[in-house]
């Protein structure tokens, strides 16, 4: 989210052309059927105890048309409780997350237009993600896998907010809470993160960031209850 007047122009051209691409790309394709759409969502929604299948496995895409974070709920318990994170927060990142069109197929067509694009509900960089998978049960997942599996961004997600917390020194000053530096980290990286629980002030975007957290935490607090 850089600002000046030349990025803002970018981030409504390119999202254009992302869209035409897609367009094209999509029409090319065969459509699943709705049934076999609704299987897929039904099988996410479930929240079997293992990882969700995979779009090769049900036969067609988790995205039927709509996302709300919301609908992973199963997911996040999951794989926050198997990183030890506060599933709360996971949830609220997915919320902060949801800026743009989650469908695969243009995120494919975006990352044609943006080859160093944020992949998968998470949005999560290619770099990140093989730091964070390494030493994992996914460790064999590829990047490319993001778009098209919701279950691995989110575990992917849980564990990157896990290997964040221990980075964070036991004294910090300021006012911000463990999970609200831990967002800040998922989103300006963990030497910004810790440079925050130092006390050094939040620059606009982080702010922004914060800003968001805060007005989605009763929503994903919301979500994920039981």
């Amino acid at each position: 989210m850089a600002g000046g007047r030349s990025s803002r122009v970018w981030w409504i051209v390119l999202p254009v052309a992302a869209l035409l691409l897609w367009g094209v790309t999509h029409g090319q394709g065969k459509s699943p059927s709705s049934k076999t759409d609704a299987a897929s969502a039904s099988g996410f929604a479930a929240g079997h105890g293992g990882a969700s299948p995979s779009p090769s496995a049900t036969g067609g895409s988790w995205y039927t048309g709509s996302y709300d974070p919301s609908q992973f709920a199963a997911q996040v318990r999951q794989r926050a409780k198997e990183a030890g994170v506060d599933p709360q927060l996971v949830m609220a990142v997915l919320y902060n997350e949801d800026y743009k069109p989650h469908d695969p197929a243009f995120e494919r067509a975006w990352l044609k237009i943006k080859p160093t694009a944020a992949l998968g509900v998470a949005n999560m960089h290619e770099a990140t993600y093989d730091q964070v998978k390494q030493g994992r049960a996914f460790a064999d997942r590829p990047w490319l896998s993001l778009p098209d599996d919701p279950d691995l961004a989110i575990e992917a997600e849980a564990w990157c907010l896990h290997d964040l917390a221990t980075d964070l020194p036991a004294q910090r000053t300021g006012s911000l809470t463990e999970d609200q530096l831990l967002a800040l980290g998922y989103n300006t990286g963990p030497g910004n993160m810790l440079a925050f629980a130092r006390g050094v002030p939040l620059g606009p975007q982080a702010q922004q960031y914060l800003d968001t957290l805060n007005s989605n935490w009763a929503k994903a607090g919301k979500a994920i209850a039981i």
